[in-house]
């Protein structure tokens, strides 16, 4: 009998939803703002060392939160300095919020910005056909490795678009997060198709290890409030539940034993803590920044 369970990522509206909430939820972006503040500076100091303009590639740039700020650390180390900033995104509706943030936001004015609405490979795909291998100042790649069918030849690609002096950041789960606990564990009974692999920071590594490219490591500590999941027929908790485990309408269309599984799971430490009454999950990030 087929599997009433189906991929988040079928249905974009309620995807979408569910990323809005997880980031409402968790302190992902507190602890990337945090990163970009402390740590950036010191990692693009030299990027654009004699350059007068400098070209800067979002791949998977979602609705341009930490692209702006990425781009405000660019400009305050290089001021007056032309930047052009390309973003690869294939959701219309975030590049709609991005253009919408771009606008709201003042001091932009030394920014060229380029949307290409497209996958990471269409992009990729695209630049071969037209026989381009456009050279960049900066690459990052925040939380999309995961929609990437083959990542190491991925990373190769967009690595081998870097100047001398360029950077390749990568942002993922940690391999101490508590994703990295449930997806190892259930990850294969989730409804993934091709849609989208678990990857962490820690198979990353190994990846980066084996291709021998040089790269810093950094882990963010971050963790997301979940205890509305335990609250039968909760909307957010409902939600939220779809985007721990990539599966559209988890609570109503999981087999019962899976269901209880997964709940028991999200309970326990290696998951989660429970703190002020509250259950927050362990969402550790691993920050990689790679060579040229």
């Amino acid at each position: 009998m087929a599997s009433p369970m189906r991929s988040l990522l079928t249905d974009p509206a309620r995807y979408l939803q569910s990323f809005r909430l997880f980031l409402e939820k968790s302190t992902e972006h507190q602890s990337m703002r945090e990163f970009m503040e402390k740590q950036l500076p010191t990692l693009i100091a030299s990027i654009g060392n004699g350059k007068s303009t400098i070209n800067i590639l979002s791949v998977g740039g979602g609705a341009g939160e930490i692209d702006l700020l990425i781009l405000s650390k660019v400009q305050a180390r290089y001021p007056g300095v032309t930047i052009n900033n390309d973003v690869i995104e294939p959701s219309a509706d975030q590049i709609f919020k991005y253009k919408e943030r771009v606008a709201e936001t003042s001091n932009l004015e030394n920014i060229k910005f380029t949307w290409h609405e497209e996958t990471a490979y269409e992009y990729e795909s695209r630049m071969n056909a037209e026989k381009k291998s456009k050279k960049w100042d900066f690459i990052h790649m925040i939380q999309m490795l995961y929609y990437v069918k083959d990542i190491p030849a991925t990373i190769q690609y967009f690595h081998s678009l870097l100047e001398a002096q360029a950077k390749l950041l990568i942002i993922l789960v940690s391999g101490t997060s508590g994703w990295e606990t449930l997806w190892k564990k259930y990850g294969s009974s989730f409804p993934l198709n091709d849609l989208c692999t678990y990857i962490s920071s820690a198979d990353l590594r190994r990846m980066l290890d084996s291709a021998r490219l040089k790269y810093q490591f950094y882990e963010l500590p971050s963790h997301m409030d979940i205890t509305s999941c335990f609250t039968e027929g909760n909307k957010d908790g409902e939600l939220l539940l779809d985007f721990l485990t990539e599966t559209r309408e988890f609570s109503k269309t999981a087999p019962p034993e899976l269901k209880r599984q997964v709940m028991e799971e999200l309970k326990k430490p290696e998951c989660s803590e429970k703190r002020d009454g509250k259950v927050l999950f362990n969402n550790n990030l691993g920050v990689i920044v790679i060579e040229p």
